[in-house]
């Protein structure tokens, strides 16, 4: 019995993950590839060095690719679950990770609750449903990874730790804020064997230097005099972000203004009571100063590079400050010895924390969810208009109805579809989907085959001919492939607009046409069989012919 109590949080965190993984697969399973994934399915498919080694925006990705090529070449590109559940066990293993790290420390008791609040920390939503973000948890897994078999303080534990620095830095640049804890580590060692483990450091390092000297000094960059000049604001930012995160007072992902009052008082009780400590308890545990150094950079860096979209509250930011500030704080309370009363208030505080989180979480799921329809709907008409749209049709936010498709065009996908498979809706599936999809694949597929019209004024011709049907006001005609005349007789101006999965509106708006005029409009034949529906309105007879 007594040893049950004593495994108890170990227990009721390992019911936790379990938990935590059917929570993030149920929300994600029937996500689709999104945003910057596309950059690595649609330009990265090749076992080339530059593939592998091409910095993507600031960062160093080539463990990402590997892991996109590995996927993409054993279970094509048809789904993308391989890729939640791969990020789903990342997510499982740091928490677990951290829970180790903080139980030397602070005890069993609140290193679950610390392990808790990050593994359900609804403000990193990115990070924690978008496998994309892959890059920046293993930098911080394997950063966590190295810290602990530091701590060995044997050859072996040295060893494993220089591997999985290297792995860190291999995963993205939030991998650098390690190397600064590993340097501190390595130098706060005895000194008879600092310079034995210097190993640790140097050979992760070296390979990263290799890697700019080769690829990274393309990297993108946002350093400026400006960033620099702001770059202590926004480090204080963001720990009073992080702080209020952790606790359950972070912002809802779509929008609002940043609340940061109450991070700030979390942060003046916190100092104030570690003052406190100080003076009944001088010193620092000596793991303060890697995790110290390891926190400055990841911030400072950030600052560095900011950008609007790059922001202290911005979601893909919150899970390693939000780590390293938990981790901060068991290093400053390490040793501290914790009654009974401190156990249940910090149990409190974690269930009072969790309820705000996972309503957080639940809205970016939302987002990544209305995302995914877009996505699948455009890629979906792309495929449709296969016979005639051009290889360099692109969807940008203007047709694609969101920014982050910006990687596709048509040429490239297609390739990647005819090797790997469809992860778009097929049209039985655009066809049930939800209206804000069905709409915008009317909008992608009427650029992408593309639809043409020409407008002749004073082409009406009374008589009329074959194969016409007189067009009621706001009534609607069936077009098919091939070219068809519509004739407005004389009066005003007339205005068409057309539809073909939207269902109640007219998405595809075309020129309107004077009274008199004929119009020619060439819908290019594609691989459905689903007619266009044409929305007139005027206030004349209009005949729509083939």
């Amino acid at each position: 019995m007594a040893r049950t109590a004593r495994n108890a949080p170990a227990l009721l965190l390992a019911l936790a993950l379990v938990a935590a993984a059917v929570l993030f697969l149920g929300l994600t399973w029937h996500f689709t590839f999104l945003q910057d994934s596309w950059e690595f399915l649609i330009n990265r498919r090749a076992f080339t060095a530059d593939a592998f080694l091409q910095p993507h925006n600031e960062h160093i990705v080539v463990i990402p690719v590997a892991i996109e090529q590995i996927l993409l070449h054993f279970f094509g590109m048809g789904t993308a679950r391989p890729e939640y559940v791969i990020l789903t066990i990342g997510l499982l293993v740091t928490d677990w990770l951290l829970f180790v790290y903080l139980r030397r420390r602070v005890g069993a008791w609140f290193a679950l609750f610390g392990a808790l609040l990050i593994l359900f920390l609804g403000p990193a939503w990115e990070l924690l449903l978008w496998p994309f973000e892959i890059s920046l948890l293993g930098s911080v897994l394997f950063g966590l990874a190295m810290l602990l078999a530091l701590e060995r303080d044997d050859r072996g534990g040295d060893l494993l730790a220089c591997l999985c620095l290297a792995l860190s830095l291999g995963f993205s640049s939030l991998g650098i804020p390690f190397v600064a804890a590993a340097l501190i580590a390595v130098a706060l060692s005895p000194r008879e064997r600092r310079r034995g483990r210097a190993f640790v450091v140097v050979v992760p390092v070296l390979l990263y230097a290799a890697w700019y000297a080769g690829w990274g000094h393309n990297a993108e960059t946002h350093l400026s005099v400006r960033n620099l000049l702001a770059s202590p604001r926004f480090v204080v930012d963001a720990i009073t972000i992080g702080l209020g995160n952790l606790f359950g007072l972070g912002t809802n992902p779509n929008g609002g203004a940043v609340e940061t009052t109450w991070g700030a008082v979390l942060l003046a009780v916190i100092a104030a009571a570690l003052i406190f400590r100080r003076r009944r308890r001088p010193g620092f545990d000596p793991g303060l100063w890697p995790v110290a150094a390891a926190a400055l950079v990841n911030w400072f860096l950030t600052a560095f590079n900011q950008i609007p979209g790059r922001d202290p509250s911005s979601s893909r930011y919150q899970y390693a400050s939000c780590i390293l500030i938990l981790m901060l704080l068991a290093n400053l309370l390490a040793k501290e010895r914790f009654g009974r009363r401190a156990v249940l208030i910090g149990a409190a505080v974690t269930l009072l924390a969790l309820g705000p989180n996972l309503v957080v979480l639940k809205d970016g799921r939302d987002t990544f969810e209305a995302q995914s329809v877009l996505t699948r709907a455009d890629t979906g008409a792309i495929e449709i208009a296969r016979r005639t749209v051009s290889p360099e049709f692109q969807l940008d936010p203007e047709v694609a109805g969101t920014p982050s498709l910006v990687d596709v065009f048509a040429g490239k996908y297609l390739e990647a579809v005819d090797e790997y498979g469809s992860p778009a809706y097929s049209e039985a599936e655009l066809a049930a989907a939800p209206e804000e999809g069905r709409r915008q694949a009317d909008i992608v597929l009427s650029q992408a085959l593309p639809l043409g019209t020409r407008t002749t004024p004073g082409a009406y011709d009374r008589s009329g001919g074959e194969n016409c049907i007189t067009a009621t006001p706001g009534g609607e005609v069936p077009i098919r492939s091939g070219a068809t005349r519509i004739e407005v007789s004389q009066g005003p101006a007339a205005s068409f607009a057309l539809r073909r999965f939207a269902e109640g509106e007219f998405p595809v708006p075309l020129a309107p046409a004077p009274g008199g005029s004929v119009t020619v409009l060439r819908v290019p034949r594609d691989e459905s069989p689903r007619p266009w529906y044409l929305g007139v309105e005027a206030e004349q007879p209009v005949r729509v012919c083939r």
